[in-house]
């Protein structure tokens, strides 16, 4: 019968076990040194040698002839555990003896001592699909077993332990193995089953195990099986998925809009009877290698890709901007989810998505619109230096004002004799910018009170009439920071110079304009900063607007007024 390639160059000792040598030196030295605990626990991603290293483990305690903390392999106690054939050494599967009963034959079943090993070794794998009240049943015998016992706990999904589970056991944390890593034993394996192969090829096996060895020598026996050279190209015949290659070649086709190249693709995925969802998943990979190469100082540290693979990514990156290449991300997101879910639809779904890609203002998404400014901001760039230069130049410069002289307006006429007409022959103007103030630090400046006389006598405006304060918006918001309740009657509220060279804050009913005398202090003080000058409060009048009835008026004179009822501590 044919053994499998991952059970046939399954590790045997410390030394053989891969990319774990964080793991393996503890265990090596624990061994070597009779230090063992009674209880592991073994956690990370599927294939990256758990269970491996936990029959290891159990040869080494248990071996007649131990070589620095290794299994020697050859005594009678490891040829027993390598073949299964002891019965000290039991490994069972969670998943399928999770119920109470079965875990009360292991409690049962510790209390005796081994027939033929030094320990009873008990491998629980996949411990995470133990129930409730299994781990409830377990507890008191893991925390307290036999000097004989040992238990190791394997699992690819720790969150789903018991925390008390978990403080039980010494933890190690088992890591995704590299693509060298794996491309070298990959290689490895080749050589000694007369294989023929291409580095590049044996990367891709690596590339798409996702970090798992047993993964990885899987796919290598599928491609290898129809014993030809394992390359690049077998590689993505034999297991249908996108080469790096055509993964690139669709993204051309989105950065230069070739529609008919895109409908292309997704056709022949389709007429080779090739899962959507799997190109889906290279192509969006492609992107985020893109992303990454785009943005990272070092981005061959964070992509394990080979020379030619970088060097396509390279080139492709060049079509595509940043803001280009995170809503492409988004879409290819998107719809990834809606592949998944639909896939009666998928195809349609796909190319879908890939028309959005090729044109941003096809999608109302912000991230679309931010593609479509980038690219006109890289139109922009391409035009003369100069025009750029001059724009940017005018842009940038500000107007200078001068302030106003008693004398500055002036006209100057000539009367011409011949023609009878009036001739302007100099005008001198000079103009102030008229703007709300704006406020620096705990002080703004604001027109002075004189010049704002004259700019309303110039308007027309009766020199006898109030006028409204320009900046009240402004104060209204400055003293609703610091009295809450004045937000709430800021809209009944008005101020206004007042034609004695005074100032009159006017409410629309008695109750507002009784708020307001409460708050006369923090107005005449925001008054000062705004007007550049101390005012007093005797220049502050009080009033009640003309939209107010005659019963607010009398309600004014009364001793007590509904205002009265407020704390101080508001105002």
């Amino acid at each position: 019968m044919h053994l499998a390639l991952y059970r046939k160059y399954r590790s045997r000792t410390f030394d053989d076990v891969c990319g774990q040598e964080h793991i393996t030196s503890v265990l090596k030295y624990e061994a070597g040194h009779d230090l063992i605990s009674h209880a592991y626990l073994f956690c990370g991603p599927r294939g990256v040698g758990k269970t491996s290293c936990a029959k290891i483990l159990a040869k080494a305690v248990n071996c007649e002839h131990p070589i620095d903390g290794n299994p020697c392999c050859e005594c009678s106690a490891c040829l027993s555990i390598d073949s299964g054939a002891s019965v000290d050494v039991l490994e069972l599967d969670a998943a399928s003896n999770n119920r109470v009963d079965d875990m009360r034959e292991i409690i049962e079943g510790v209390v005796y001592t081994p027939t033929r090993l030094k320990y009873r070794v008990y491998i629980v794998d996949e411990a995470h699909m133990l129930s409730i009240s299994a781990f409830n049943a377990f507890l008191k015998t893991l925390e307290e077993p036999p000097r004989h016992v040992i238990f190791i706990l394997a699992t690819t999904e720790l969150q789903k332990l018991p925390e008390t589970i978990i403080s039980r056991c010494q933890r190690f944390d088992f890591r995704r193995l590299t693509v060298p890593v794996i491309a070298d034993r990959l290689e490895y394996i080749a050589k000694n089953e007369n294989i023929k192969y291409t580095r590049e090829g044996l990367e891709d096996i690596a590339q798409l195990a996702e970090g798992g060895m047993r993964d990885a020598i899987g796919l290598f026996e599928l491609c290898a099986s129809r014993r030809l050279e394992v390359n690049s190209e077998l590689v993505h015949e034999a297991l249908g998925i996108a080469s790096y290659d055509e993964a690139a070649s669709v993204a051309r086709a989105i950065a230069g809009a070739d529609y008919d190249a895109i409908f292309g693709t997704v056709g022949n995925i389709v007429a080779s009877g090739r899962d959507i969802a799997v190109f889906w998943d290279e192509l969006s990979s492609f992107f985020r290698d893109m992303l990454i190469y785009k943005t990272a100082k070092n981005p061959a540290a964070y992509l394990e890709l080979s020379s030619h693979s970088l060097d396509i990514l390279a080139e492709t990156a060049k079509l595509f901007t940043l803001s280009g290449l995170l809503y492409r991300c988004n879409t290819l997101d998107d719809a990834a989810a809606r592949i998944s879910r639909f896939s009666a639809s998928a195809r349609l779904t796909a190319e879908l998505a890939l028309v959005r890609m090729c044109d941003p203002s096809l999608s109302p998404d912000i991230s679309a619109l931010t593609e479509r400014v980038a690219a006109l901001e890289e139109k922009l760039a391409h035009f003369s230096p100069s025009l750029s230069s001059s724009y940017q130049h005018t842009v940038s410069a500000e107007p200078v004002f001068k302030e106003p002289s008693a004398g500055s307006e002036t006209i100057k006429n000539n009367t011409d004799n011949n023609s009878g007409t009036a001739d302007t022959s100099s005008i001198k103007q000079d103009t102030k910018e008229k703007s709300s103030p704006k406020k620096t630090g705990s002080t703004a400046q604001a027109p002075s009170h004189g010049n704002a006389v004259k700019e309303t006598t110039r308007t027309g405006m009766h020199a006898d009439a109030p006028r409204p304060l320009p900046y009240w918006g402004e104060l209204c918001a400055a003293l609703s920071n610091k009295i809450p309740a004045f937000k709430g009657f800021a809209p009944v509220l008005r101020g206004y110079y007042a034609p004695d060279g005074g100032f009159i804050i006017s409410g629309g009913t008695s109750f507002a304009t009784e708020f307001a005398k409460r708050s006369a202090e923090q107005i005449r003080s925001q008054l000062s900063i705004f007007e550049g000058h101390d005012v007093g409060a005797e220049k502050i009048k009080f009033t009640v607007g003309a939209t107010d009835t005659k019963d607010s008026k009398k309600s004014e004179k009364n001793s007590h007024h509904p205002i009265d009822e407020l704390d101080d501590g508001e105002f």
